[in-house]
């Protein structure tokens, strides 16, 4: 039953991808491995867990359909694996499940065949499977049936023409190697498995940190006063930087792309810089017995000082960056900057709890990529092209159309129906035009297996397109 279900699995496998691009296939390729999942691990998935990552799955795979994006397809691989990783162990975390998702689908089905057990000493292939009895059942026949065709195609012109008509052209060997990618893929997936030791390891591994047996109070002290001196000069530092960055940001000319890009920048390279650098002393100070030392009151609330300080920091940045959208229109970089900014802050917060609940690393590992997985599938349910398409000609101050031109096709339509509104040359609006032609003619020659929601939304301009 389980072949049926892993032959069946790969020959949808093939009809949904072989020379095809990607679209409605993903989505449905999705469902597919759910329902291959569950009927294979149905008692993993009343794990809550496992549910949890079964709904993010199919959110990035409705969203790979509804944006079309190479942003939701990473999404949905990345969510693919982490669902495959949680089957196998559903207690590790988030970066353990997405080693486990993956070395399960490269190699799941070798895993479980050929992992020699603790208990056995040397495997015996043989009796498991006799490769040698198959390969001279298939081969001896085969070889005697070929020779076999060649005599008697030459002692018999009628059995010639008849062997002559057999035309094989209609074998698709290409399709045929995808089919068996397909079924080596539901091969490895049909029972997840897991890393050892790395699984075991993590699962060993709490977020608490323990108080060790070297506990010198003379040694606590000193740190203590190395760390409050340091942090101490290092928020005065801080508070002076912020000061003057507030001063500068109120004499910011905004209708300056060169002295807007400039603030921007240089003050990203601060905030790498100084955001690292607090992480790493916090860290390194907080890393064993003086979060246990009676007297390290103080030296925490420097700390928490210097962490205020630097979200402070991130907030000017983040206003500065926006400033300069306002003005100069979206672009990939400068969300990506808001989206770093973003993730400093949860760096930022979470460091603030390790030292506030005495936490360890492995903490900060779990939340840290936890969050930057969700904000990977929060990302990928914007069609980002028609975002900065619109937010660009509708609400900032001013707008390159060269690069909005240049990006992909996911703006084609929204460009096209703005662009008589626009400020622009005849040159530009042509090469609209031609962008939104060329996209209409795309969508319209696309087979199911490549459909999505802007193609469904706008079959009825191919047409028009096309007189």
């Amino acid at each position: 039953m389980k072949q049926i279900a892993i032959i069946i699995a790969s020959l949808l496998f093939s009809i949904l991808f072989y020379d095809r691009s990607i679209g409605l296939n993903l989505s449905i390729f999705s469902l597919i491995t759910i329902v291959f999942l569950v009927i294979n691990n149905y008692e993993t998935f009343k794990n809550k867990t496992i549910l949890l990552h079964t709904f993010a799955y199919v959110l990035s795979a409705i969203f790979v359909f509804v944006n079309h994006s190479s942003l939701a397809v990473i999404a949905n691989c990345a969510a693919f694996f982490t669902l495959v990783g949680t089957v196998s162990q559903s207690s590790t975390s988030i970066y353990v499940q997405w080693f486990n998702g993956v070395y399960t689908t490269v190699a799941g089905f070798f895993h479980r065949n050929f992992e020699v057990k603790e208990d056995v000493q040397k495997v015996d292939w043989k009796k498991d499977i006799d490769f040698t009895h198959w390969a001279k059942l298939i081969g001896i026949p085969l070889v005697f049936v070929i020779v076999f065709i060649l005599l008697y195609k030459n002692g018999n012109p009628i059995f010639n023409n008849l062997v002559s008509k057999i035309n094989f052209d209609f074998i698709n060997i290409q399709w045929v190697l995808f089919t068996v990618l397909g079924y080596y893929l539901f091969s490895n997936i049909l029972k997840p498995v897991y890393v050892e030791p790395a699984t075991s390891r993590d699962l060993e591994t709490e977020n608490d940190l323990q108080q060790s047996d070297t506990f010198s109070v003379e040694q606590l002290k000193k740190e203590k006063q190395l760390g409050t001196t340091l942090l101490s000069f290092l928020n005065v530092l801080l508070v002076f930087y912020i000061i003057t960055d507030v001063v500068s940001l109120a004499s910011i000319e905004t209708t300056k792309a060169s002295e807007l890009s400039n603030h921007v920048h240089s003050g990203i390279n601060t905030l790498i810089a100084s955001i690292i650098i607090a992480i790493g002393i916090i860290l390194y100070f907080f890393r064993g017995n003086l979060n246990f030392y009676a007297e390290n009151k103080l030296l925490k609330n420097i700390a928490f000082s210097w962490i205020l300080l630097n979200i402070i920091l991130i907030v000017l940045i983040a206003i500065k960056n926006q400033m300069y959208i306002t003005s100069f229109g979206l672009t990939y970089k400068r969300i990506g900057v808001h989206i770093y900014i973003f993730l400093t802050l949860v760096g930022l917060i979470t460091t603030f709890l390790k030292v506030l609940k005495i936490k360890n690393l492995a903490f900060l590992f779990r939340r840290n990529t936890q969050i930057a997985f969700v904000v990977l599938l929060i990302c990928s349910t914007i069609n980002w092209d028609a975002t900065i398409t619109k937010f660009n000609l509708t609400t900032s101050k001013s707008f390159d159309v060269n690069y909005l031109i240049n990006l992909t096709d996911r703006n084609a339509i929204i460009l096209h129906d703005l662009k008589d509104d626009l400020e622009i040359s005849e040159t530009n609006k042509k090469r609209i035009e031609t962008k939104y032609r060329n996209h209409m003619m795309d969508l319209s020659q696309r087979d199911w297996q490549e459909w999505n929601y802007e193609m469904l939304t706008n079959s009825d301009k191919f047409d028009k397109t096309q007189d």
